[in-house]
């Protein structure tokens, strides 16, 4: 079973995501930086799995390999 549903660019976008919310997390407010180090969690863990639960869920698939 093929588990990556995410192609190199939209891998490539999550991650730079994920940076950059890691980022606003370290120079943000409490409140929002807890919101920020979530949405970092979130976007570099699917970023680097290549795999989406919600494209999952919507039958999405951006790979190119089938």
């Amino acid at each position: 079973m093929n588990w990556v549903n995410e192609g190199k660019t939209d891998r490539m976008w999550r991650i730079i995501l994920g940076i950059i919310f890691l980022i606003l997390g370290f120079v943000t407010h409490y409140g929002l930086s807890v919101l920020f180090f979530i949405l970092a969690v979130l976007a570099l863990f699917t970023g680097l799995s290549g795999n989406c639960l919600i494209y999952r869920l919507f039958g999405i698939n951006t790979c190119r390999r089938r």
